[in-house]
């Protein structure tokens, strides 16, 4: 996220008022419930932490890489649903790092945030170093390009361990190209991919946000369970993967560094 220092700021949330709300410009970024931080707001991520939570056994520490910090909501679930986890969080945004540290209780020392590049952050990590890698990088709403790559989406899986997971926040509008070209991107490196949201995305109905995740093994995602959580969210969600992902995807080409530099 970059921001306006002035433009940023943390509210409490009137229906409940241990919630505190990240706003960027008047716009939703982050929630955290001060006393509670299973308590995930936005129903993205309720998506992601449903897959990180299906993907590996409960409570098992898992090594996670955040690109993209905000309030940092999914590192304190993280931490409380898997105490002992290591995580490295990077945020752009110097000013989001000091006014959530300065307004929102601490992160367990196994949390450590870094000012910097998603992308930079990648590529001198360690191969096969994180269990999960979580992806919600944007810049006045839109994901960079640098990000949004096969060769960045090929770095991601250098650093995820065999049976690693990697979770995008996909934010998108009708008709969902942007959607269906990071799904193509995605599937050009990596061997199992579904895709996840609110069932009025995929019927056209709304703006909002996708969750993607991948593997590079196959079979890997816990694609059945996930369809059962999906449903029973309060807002209910679908799944696609397999044979409706590739009718969602059908002639569309992944994006890479050169034809995004040509945009």
């Amino acid at each position: 996220m970059d921001s306006d220092a002035e433009a940023l700021e943390i509210v409490v949330d009137p229906a409940r008022p241990t919630g505190r709300t990240l706003l960027a410009a008047g716009v939703e970024q982050s929630y955290v419930d001060l006393a509670d931080p299973r308590h995930l707001h936005f129903e993205y991520v309720r998506r992601m932490a449903a897959v990180v939570d299906l993907a590996a056994p409960p409570g098992r520490p898992l090594a996670v890489l955040h690109l993209g910090g905000g309030a940092l909501t999914l590192p304190r679930w993280l931490a409380a649903a898997r105490p002992g986890s290591p995580q490295r969080v990077i945020e752009r945004d110097p000013a989001v790092v000091e006014l959530v540290r300065r307004e929102l209780p601490p992160v367990p020392p196994e949390v450590v945030v870094e000012i910097g590049d998603a992308r930079d952050a990648v590529a001198a990590a360690p191969a096969g170093a994180y269990d999960v890698v979580l992806a919600d990088v944007y810049r006045a709403a839109r994901m960079p390009r640098h990000v949004a790559s096969v060769e960045f989406a090929a770095e991601v899986a250098r650093v995820l361990r065999p049976d690693g997971v990697l979770l995008v926040n996909v934010t998108d509008l009708p008709p969902l190209v942007h959607t269906r070209t990071q799904v193509a991107t995605l599937r050009a490196v990596f061997a199992d991919v579904c895709l996840v949201t609110d069932r009025r995305m995929l019927r056209g109905r709304r703006y909002g946000n996708l969750v993607l995740a991948a593997s590079t093994r196959p079979d890997r995602l816990p694609v059945r369970r996930l369809v059962a959580r999906a449903a029973g969210d309060p807002v209910p969600g679908g799944v696609l993967h397999g044979a409706t992902l590739d009718a969602f995807v059908a002639g569309t080409r992944p994006a890479t560094d050169a034809t995004l530099a040509e945009r």
